[in-house]
């Protein structure tokens, strides 16, 4: 098994380098997506025709049915060869995953050949402007009109709406029903009249997120997954997918950042500084931290123990990369507050900048803290009343 192993690794790393150091040198090591969407969407279409878009997928669907320890391999490969973000990852990792689970097999061999070849790439209508981390209270309806469903609404802090071509929508589709309750999931094209999508441009210069408007827009009535009213477990659904493999991928960015990190502290002096020099220290022994619980996590995807510690991953990475954003600028000083003159921020500053939302998307601290006393620790939603 070792030898297969390391003749994977060996496949994976030789095809990376021949695609970075060739046809996609452009985008080797870039950390800003917006900067080349036409290279990155093609560097999606050459992972699918090297059959490495979505490797833990069933072959039937484009995958290679990869095992944890192979996912792992790819993962750390990808970012050890400063491959760019993908602009396919929703589609791969959530969409992906969630039709397998819960999607009807006219549904998965509709959608899920587009996304392993890297044609169809997705994106996430969940929050609103009134229903951020609390999900449950969005207000976008969705009604039946024969073989269709009709679209109301507004999504907002959608991560590449303007470069997607799908949209999974989660919406109220019950009238007068609150809460988890007469929510449905629902698979909406964006190329359509009835769909408005506007960039938000946010500190660090670009404009990876967005705002969708649904004003009357269409989908086919069986681009619904799961039956209506039961929206909310299969997003719930989907929501757990986020704490698999693709943890690793993130951690490699986070290691490349640490080394970012070292070297400007001592480029410029600040290494010299003992407390700086501890809270670098302090950093690489969190981050060392969050690998071992990471692979614990993928050890046993059965195990109902390693279900609960995934309730915190989310916690203590968003809080740890605030954190290292924070010693970024202490590291940098004045040099950190310097932009170029359309105001984009690079390297380190970025990372910073960027990790102010760390803690609020994908479940704000808070919630995470509640999801973890809830399900995790089986407390009590309300007080009672001798506490």
């Amino acid at each position: 098994m070792p030898d297969k192993m390391e003749a994977f690794r060996g496949e994976v790393r030789a095809w990376l380098r021949s695609q970075l150091s060739g046809p996609f040198a452009s985008v080797r090591g870039l950390t800003r997506q917006m900067d080349d969407i036409d290279t990155l969407r093609a560097w999606e279409r050459a992972l699918g025709d090297g059959g490495l878009s979505c490797i833990a997928w069933p072959r039937a669907f484009g995958g290679c049915d990869a095992t944890v320890a192979e996912q792992v391999v790819f993962a750390e490969e990808y970012a050890r060869a400063g491959a760019p973000p993908r602009l396919g990852h929703l589609g791969v990792e959530l969409v992906g995953p969630t039709l397998l689970t819960f999607g009807t097999p006219d549904q998965q061999a509709r959608f899920l050949p587009a996304i392993a070849r890297g044609e169809a790439i997705w994106c996430q209508g969940y929050s609103e402007p009134g229903a951020g981390s609390d999900l449950a209270s969005v207000r976008t309806r969705a009604r039946l009109d024969a073989d269709r469903w009709i679209i109301d609404g507004h999504k907002i802090w959608t991560s590449l709406g303007m470069v997607s071509d799908w949209v999974f929508v989660l919406a109220r589709t019950e009238p007068g029903s609150r809460g988890p309750k007469g929510l449905s999931f629902l698979l909406v094209p964006l190329e359509q009249e009835g769909v408005t999508v506007r960039p938000i441009r946010q500190m660090t210069g670009e404009a990876e997120f967005a705002e969708v408007f649904f004003d009357g827009a269409e989908t086919s009535a069986d681009n619904i997954v799961g039956a209506p009213g039961q929206g909310w477990a299969v997003a719930m659904g989907l929501l757990g997918f986020e704490r698999g493999v693709s943890t690793l991928v993130q951690q490699m960015r986070f290691n490349t950042e640490i080394q970012m990190l070292i070297e400007a502290a001592r480029a410029n002096g600040a290494a010299k500084d003992p407390v700086l020099r501890q809270r670098i220290a302090d950093a690489w022994i969190g981050l060392k931290i969050m690998r071992a619980n990471a692979l614990r996590m993928l050890a046993d995807a059965d195990s109902e123990s390693l279900g609960e510690a995934a309730l915190t991953y989310k916690l203590y990475w968003s809080r740890w990369h605030r954190d290292l954003g924070d010693l970024a600028m202490d590291v940098l000083g004045v040099a950190g507050e310097i932009g170029e003159g359309d105001y984009r921020y690079e390297g380190l500053v970025q990372m910073h900048l960027m990790s102010r939302s760390d803690t609020i998307y994908a479940g704000s601290s808070q919630i995470q803290r509640n999801i973890i006393a809830e399900r995790g620790l089986g407390l009590p939603k309300e007080p009672r009343g001798d506490l």
